[in-house]
């Protein structure tokens, strides 16, 4: 069999390469040197008319927006947000560059929170909620907003992965307070770097803009609530999270590629997930009812094997040609809470340890044709009869 790489993005569009010349040739990189019409400016209006917010904010990386989110909701020093325990090591650190406290529910084998103790972690004097759809993964947003409107809690959606996801036919991002995308090199939209937040409350972007580097007057640039700015002018800390016009002019033309990626991506996970659901030791859990992904990626969990037993698949599969990253298992891996020894409080999450201990992630680009995802299956399938137990015929 012949494996696909698995690594690289696709190719940057024409259109971002002509542009990026126009830029290099004026020298004019900073979002503010422009009266108006800076491609930074350009990709926030053409952003949110995407998402179908009001607004947008481009920053630096997504973690900036997750951090500016929270430094926007003014919420007070040592402010406790409630986080799930399956997330990237990113999240519970941009909680506490906020002077914020992270605290962390439990995530099922499903890879979505569990209501039931998110719910009783709620009334831990919890002050926001940050929902990772972590690898895209959506959990029961009807029943967290429920919860959190109950509550009076606000709801910051960390959207890093979900980028053309939809619940019950809303953007994934839009359905919070706030919502946080990633332009990072192995997301949907690649930049390399960059994030940007969307939210239709005028306050929360006023604040937003200015704590992002607006210093001065750069904040009228953005043409859009001048009441709003004026009244924190000089009154917000600066933290200066721009993303450059190279950036934008990175980002623009590939959100005209977004549908297109989202279908390719959602026809090669669900041609991989079906393949490995004929095993029996690979599972695929299903998506939830209202739920349509945008994979660029597949997470499955190994069934009743031992921890040598999964050593012995991850590097089975190595050796045919595709890499398996077991979460739980893998050396200071960043997305195990346990990890995550900053944090100031910690908390046992045993079913989330379990998942984490047997949850597999493997990279699914979008681009791949269906002839190399049955490569990639092929490979999975096989390293797996090599290595667990019960070897029966495949399919049976």
């Amino acid at each position: 069999m012949t494996l696909p790489n698995m690594h690289d993005a696709e190719s940057i569009p024409a259109a971002a390469k002509a542009e990026i010349e126009r830029i290099l040739q004026s020298g004019d990189l900073f979002r503010y040197t422009a009266a108006q019409d800076a491609p930074v400016t350009l990709l926030e209006q053409e952003f949110a008319a995407e998402m179908g917010t009001k607004y947008a904010l481009a920053v630096s990386s997504c973690s900036a927006a997750l951090f500016l989110s929270l430094k926007a909701l003014d919420l007070p020093r040592d402010a406790r947000v409630l986080i799930p325990g399956f997330t990237f090591a990113a999240v519970p650190s941009a909680v506490i560059h906020a002077d914020c406290v992270p605290v962390l529910c439990e995530v099922g084998q499903n890879y979505r929170i569990d209501l039931t103790d998110f719910e009783s972690r709620l009334d831990d004097n919890i002050s926001a909620v940050i929902v990772s759809h972590m690898r895209g993964h959506t959990s029961d947003m009807d029943g967290i907003m429920a919860l959190c409107d109950a509550r009076d809690i606000p709801v910051v959606e960390d959207a890093a992965h979900s980028l053309g996801t939809t619940w019950k036919g809303q953007n994934i991002g839009t359905i919070g307070r706030v919502g946080c995308f990633s332009f990072q090199s192995y997301k949907l939209i690649n930049a390399g770097e960059g994030g940007i937040l969307v939210t239709d409350d005028a306050e929360l972007v006023a604040r937003a803009v200015i704590m992002s580097g607006a210093y001065e007057h750069n904040w009228k640039k953005h043409g859009h609530l001048t009441n709003q700015f004026a009244r924190w002018q000089n009154k917000l800390p600066l933290y200066n999270l721009r993303l450059s016009n190279l950036s934008a002019a990175i980002i623009r033309p590939q959100i005209a590629e977004i549908p297109r990626r989202v279908a390719d991506g959602r026809r090669n996970h669900d041609r991989l997930a079906a393949a490995l659901n004929q095993t029996p030791w690979l599972q695929v859990p299903d998506a939830l009812n209202g739920e349509e992904r945008a994979p660029d990626s597949i997470q499955f969990n190994l069934c009743d094997v031992t921890d040598a037993q999964a050593q012995a698949f991850v590097a089975e599969a190595a050796q045919l040609g595709v890499t398996v990253q077991l979460f739980g298992m893998s050396k200071d891996n960043a997305r195990a809470f346990w990890n995550w020894e900053f944090l100031p409080e910690q908390r046992e999450l045993p079913a989330t340890r379990a998942m984490l201990m047997r949850a597999c992630d493997v990279r699914l680009p979008a681009r791949l044709s269906e002839a190399e995802v049955d490569a990639v299956a092929q490979a999975l399938v096989l390293a797996a009869e090599n290595t667990l137990p019960e070897r029966r015929a495949f399919g049976t």
